[in-house]
């Protein structure tokens, strides 16, 4: 009896794991076909998704005082910046624009590249924005303010983004609101960028001396370190380095510092400290800047290539020579080939191959700005070719001399030698 027991058990037992098999079967078949059901999201769907939650965290930061989650909105703009259509730009413009400028933005906001058909209007459905209390704060208005001013920099509408930075920016002086600071920065930053692209950059230099005053008063480190950053570019900008210099010297850069607003000033400082012939200063900040640079291939590339082609020039007149490898970067490989034949010509003493060298990418250096530096660096290829002829020769005429470092006569040779000999760069006797 006890054995028939046991097996009834056993049996029971096996149906029971079959049944649970079944459901476990039943339960996956109908999660493959939920799946199968769930379409993935069109564009357009995530881009008004990514506004909304935008908008969301933007109420959020001012219900809890709390200006730091305000960087996630000012992040959120430049994925916003590839993405938004010009419906939905204007529905955003016309849900939370309050103030007298409400009719500058949405004339200026762009059109559709190409008129919708009847089928389409029907297809496509308004934007629907999420239910938030009314009236909307200020930050909202700067953010959609602020997307169309990036909008029309990077179609290259230059009168436009002109007019809509200064419409957001003379708005945004009237207030004091912590959590718009960063807000106000990045218009700040698009106006300064609307007046260089059309030639003005000088006209703006007192408003940004104005404002970075009133951001030192309200302790605002985000505009600080951006209007500091802005101001000492327009002031390179236009080779005042005196000015730049005592900007630098009676101002500090806020602690609380955004990292890649420090690699913009480390850069700056670095430009700086070349022209003054603080050559080792200037070496340290820009290799200081590489490091703060975003590690991402692909970001940052013009910046990452300014420090770059700086940093081997001051390298240059330091007396060394750039690692290759510094050349041999994918993404900066093309660029930098110009820099990488004045090396070669440094570094092997030919002044002739320098002449023209110089000669042929003199507007790429021009447009630089290191011009001046490469021109500093004659000297040190007439260095390295006296020691190369030192090595070789125990005497040798002026004219040679001349002749194999491409000066025009044998006095400007006696100069050069002489000079060398007293710095010490070769042991000889004219």
């Amino acid at each position: 009896m006890p054995d028939a027991a046991e097996a009834k058990d056993v049996e029971m037992k096996g149906a029971k794991a079959g049944n649970d098999k079944d459901k476990d079967k039943q339960g996956e078949d109908a999660g493959k076909e939920k799946k199968a059901k769930e379409q993935p999201k069109d564009p357009r769907t995530l881009m008004i998704e990514s506004i909304g939650q935008a908008m969301k965290t933007i109420n959020a930061a001012i219900a809890a005082g709390d200006s730091r989650m305000m960087g996630r909105v000012a992040r959120s703009v430049n994925g916003l910046r590839r993405t938004v259509t010009p419906d939905v730009l204007r529905a955003l413009l016309e849900e939370v624009c309050t103030s007298p400028h409400k009719a500058t933005y949405l004339s200026l906001a762009p059109m559709a590249d190409a008129p919708m058909t009847e089928e389409e209007k029907a297809k496509r459905q308004e934007p629907k924005f999420p239910t938030l209390p009314k009236p909307y704060p200020p930050e909202m208005e700067a953010f959609a303010g602020l997307v169309l001013l990036v909008q029309l920099t990077d179609k290259k509408e230059k009168e436009k983004a002109l007019e809509c930075g200064s419409a957001l920016v003379l708005w945004l002086k009237t207030f004091n609101r912590r959590t718009a600071d960063i807000l106000s920065a990045r218009a700040y930053f698009y106006l300064s960028l609307a007046y260089e692209r059309l030639g003005k950059l000088s006209d703006i230099r007192p408003e940004l001396l104005a404002a970075y005053r009133t951001a030192c008063l309200r302790h605002d480190a985000m505009g600080q370190a951006t209007l500091l950053n802005l101001l000492l570019r327009n002031y390179l900008a236009y080779n005042l380095y005196e000015q730049a210099l005592k900007l630098v010297q009676k101002t500090s850069f806020p602690e609380t510092r955004p990292n890649a607003q420090y690699a913009r000033y480390l850069l700056y400082i670095g430009q700086i400290k070349a022209v003054q012939l603080e050559y080792s200063d200037s070496h340290s900040k820009l290799m200081q800047a590489l490091r703060k640079a975003p590690p991402s291939a692909n970001v940052a590339l013009g910046f990452k290539l300014s420090a770059t082609k700086l940093a081997v020039i001051v390298e240059l007149l330091m007396g060394g020579i750039p690692d290759r490898a510094t050349f041999m970067q994918k993404e900066l490989k093309e660029q930098l080939r110009p820099y990488y034949a004045l090396t070669q010509a440094v570094r092997t003493g030919d002044l002739n191959a320098f002449k023209e060298q110089t000669q042929r990418h003199e507007a790429l250096f021009k447009k630089d700005k290191t011009l001046t530096l490469i021109n500093r660096l004659r000297y040190n290829v007439i260095k390295t070719g006296l020691r190369d002829i030192n090595l070789s020769y125990s005497r040798i005429s002026l004219q040679d001399v001349a002749t194999k470092l491409g000066l025009e006569t044998a006095q400007d040779a006696a100069g050069v030698v002489a000079k060398a000999v007293v710095d010490g760069v070769i042991d000889a006797t004219i």
